[in-house]
């Protein structure tokens, strides 16, 4: 290449730049290591970084069981390295995994249309505020409290120079939306009314309530979801209008927090206005049946303004790891691990003094008597458990208050060492 372009050394490519910019000594790193020993050093940082540890964190991001097929689907090639689906002749495959994952959010959320698919879940819940204000003509925004305090953040930022105002709506000693507060705080000019359930305190929200005052006043309800195993048990939100969620329960690892899969899904009525793609089936030539992209309303595909959403990466490969999830669990098996994560965690708030009453899946919020939370967690860690959420963080008013998960993965006796921590009797709850 030198020899092409007429120089003699590789350091002449950079002769023109002043000799105090240039670096003539040696880069302080090692050597190079074999497979064997990087193997090794990252099964080490691995173990440092919690690796075996047990875990009751929760709050958006859970541990759950990934069945090995998952990583063996979507390592295949044809998946691992495609792009966007644009030219549907050669992209069937990818088409019919997208239009398969659309159908099954649809059944999971007992919505009429989904797409494929958001980033994450904070990100399609401002994604489905801009919505409902397209939708409406009407600019105000209602979120609860009880949102995921980082879902509300994404949304603050998306609504700041929009002319979007955005008002918080009360939580009770339930832990669930306060309805009076919702109801004197909705009138003609709210666009959306953001719900989440289970909510960031894992208390289950009283949907057809929320829905039927929403609706009363010409609003939008958005009903919120990020622990997407609990549809397996609890009712889905179909008196929503529009929901969004975050999938990465479905065996997406957490990954030091995404990338995720998010979802948006809506009635028939509004899929005009829905953000990303959709993927449709059509037939052929010969009749025979064929996807393609159906719906694609990004500013990739149309005019800029008159593209619902700015969203351009494709997410298909984290979603698939979802498809390839609900594959495999089906409806039987996706109940039966709702289940589990139920029992575990009522067995786990059995032991506990909850802070709210409101009936609960598989997160609780406790309040820590005697120690503080802090404490708690380090006593835990030293264990080899990880464990809750200091709610301080984010609610001032519940200081001193943790939010704890336990999934299927949550063995009796770390459940133990965690009531022992917070100061009861260790064991006492297998007796």
């Amino acid at each position: 290449m030198l020899e092409a372009i007429g120089l003699g050394a590789q350091e002449e490519l950079v002769s023109y730049l002043p000799e105090d910019v240039l670096f003539r000594g040696k880069l302080s790193i090692e050597n190079g290591k074999s497979e064997y020993e990087i193997v090794d050093y990252f099964r080490e940082r691995g173990q440092a970084c919690g690796s075996g540890y047990a875990s009751f964190l929760g709050a958006g991001v859970y541990r759950h069981y990934r069945p090995v097929l998952v990583d063996t689907v979507v390592a295949r090639g044809e998946f691992l390295t495609s792009y966007t689906p644009y030219q549907a002749e050669i992209a069937q495959g990818t088409l019919t995994s997208i239009f398969e994952f659309q159908t099954m959010i649809c059944q999971l959320t007992g919505m009429d249309v989904a797409n494929a698919s958001m980033y994450d879940g904070s990100s399609a819940v401002p994604e489905a505020a801009m919505m409902a204000v397209r939708i409406t003509s009407r600019d105000h925004i209602l979120v609860a409290k009880t949102v995921h305090p980082e879902y509300r953040q994404v949304l603050a930022t998306y609504t700041r120079f929009q002319g979007m105002p955005v008002e918080t709506i009360a939580y009770t000693a339930t832990g669930q939306l306060d309805l009076a507060d919702l109801e004197a705080k909705l009138d003609e000019t709210v666009a959306a009314v953001i719900v989440q359930t289970p909510n960031f305190f894992g208390v289950i929200e009283q949907i057809k309530e929320i829905a039927e005052l929403t609706h009363r006043k010409g609003a939008l309800l958005v009903a919120s979801f990020t622990e997407a195993v609990a549809l397996g048990l609890i009712e889905p939100p179909r008196d929503a209008d529009i929901v969004v969620g975050e999938l990465q329960s479905f065996a997406i690892t957490p990954s030091y927090g995404g990338p995720h899969a998010g979802i948006i899904a809506t009635k028939d009525q509004y899929v005009r206005q829905i953000p990303g793609r959709l993927v449709g089936e059509t037939k052929d030539k010969d009749g025979k049946r064929a996807y393609c992209l159906t719906l694609a309303t990004r500013e990739q595909h149309i005019r800029r303004e008159k593209a619902t959403s700015n969203i351009c990466t494709n997410q298909a490969l984290i979603a698939l790891m979802a498809t390839v999830f609900m594959t495999v669990y089906g409806k039987a098996g996706l109940r039966e691990l709702a289940e589990q994560n139920l029992a575990k965690a009522h067995y786990l708030a059995s032991g506990l003094p909850r802070v709210f009453d409101g009936p609960f899946f598989n997160e609780f919020v406790a309040r820590a008597r005697g120690k503080d939370v802090a404490a708690i967690n380090a006593e835990l860690l030293e264990q080899g458990v990880i464990g809750g959420l200091d709610l301080g963080r984010f609610y001032p008013e519940l200081e001193n208050s943790m939010l704890l998960c336990a999934t299927e993965t949550a063995r009796r006796e770390d459940m133990d060492r965690v009531v022992a921590a917070f100061g009861g009797t260790q064991g006492k709850l297998g007796s």
